[in-house]
Formats: C-alpha cells, structure tokens, sequence
C-alpha cells in the first residue's frame, strides 16, 4: 500500500527573484506553515488560501491591516472550513487564476501556479522598493492583487472588501518605502 501523506520540505519555495531579495525568515516560514496545512489537508498543491491561513495566523501586521475590515478570526473561520465543507471542491484541483503567469521553477511542483505567481510578485515588490526582504504585507498584497484567486475568495465571503485591502495594503508599502 502507497503512503498517501504527501512530503512536504522545510525550506521556503524557490522563487525567480530569490537571490535578488529573499523571504523573511517570519514569511519563510509562513511558506513552510501553508505546505504543511496543505499536506495535512490532503491536498495535492500548495495554494493561496493556504498561504493566506498560515499568514493571517503568524504575522501580527497582516493581521492588523484586516482588522480594518472583517476581524481576522472571521477569516480564520473560512479558511479552517475548508477541509470540512467550504473549498472541498478545491480538492484534488491545482489553483490557476490566470491572472498572473506562474514561470515553473526547479522544486515548486507543489505550489499552485497562482500561490507561486503571488510569493514571486511578493520578492519582486520587495526589490521595487528597495527592501532586502520580502514580509508578510509584500505576501498579503501579492495575495491581493490577483482577484481571481482562492484567497481572496476566502476574504470576500468573510466579508472583506479585497479591492479596498489591496489598497490599504498598497498605502502601507509606499509609505514604508525608503526614499532615495
């Protein structure tokens, strides 16, 4: 009999931009917190709502821009649901919003291509601005900007306005931004 429990590596996944402007210690292992959630749930891939719970659950800024919407355990709420009845349809299926092109790169197999798109687009808004590291707010914002994706599904059935957390999000890293 074949062991169903599907592995899950204890390093950040691969992004094109890593050596360029590398997670976080605090987003690595949100990374590594959505692949174990993913691997628990019997999930094939590694998608943004997973990233989105394991976010919302260990970093107290992204938790604090939802607080201007719904309350964070609302959210929490949707997405622990999952495995119980909301997102069972999600299962098995492998997230592609389209929104964003996801370029394979070497060990993310496992990531969903819109989860991949959004940790890349987190390292790159990281570079833009001039940061070492890509945070918790570069992934809520990344998570954000694809309004097709299971995250922000997850979001806007708890009741958050994605549209205008993309914008307190996108506020927050401008004025975080360090002139030149």
């Amino acid at each position: 009999m074949r062991n169903r429990t599907t592995r899950t590596p204890e390093h950040a996944p691969p992004t094109h931009t890593a050596d360029a402007a590398p997670l976080t210690a605090e987003l690595a292992a949100v990374a590594s917190g959505a692949r174990r959630r993913a691997a628990r749930d019997g999930d094939r891939y590694t998608d943004t709502a997973h990233l989105l719970h394991s976010l919302i659950e260990s970093d107290p800024e992204v938790r604090e821009m939802l607080d201007d919407g719904p309350q964070p355990a609302r959210v929490l709420g949707y997405l622990v649901q999952r495995s119980i009845g909301y997102g069972l349809r999600w299962q098995g299926t492998r997230e592609d919003s389209g929104a964003f092109p996801a370029l394979p790169a070497p060990g993310a197999e496992a990531w969903s291509p819109s989860a991949a798109a959004a940790l890349d687009r987190a390292v790159r808004g990281a570079t833009l601005r001039g940061e070492p590291r890509a945070g918790g707010v570069d992934l809520l914002a990344a998570l954000v900007a694809d309004p097709h994706c299971r995250a922000v599904e997850v979001l806007e059935r708890a009741g958050a306005d994605a549209a205008g957390l993309a914008m307190r999000v996108a506020g927050r890293l401008a004025g975080d931004a360090r002139p030149e």
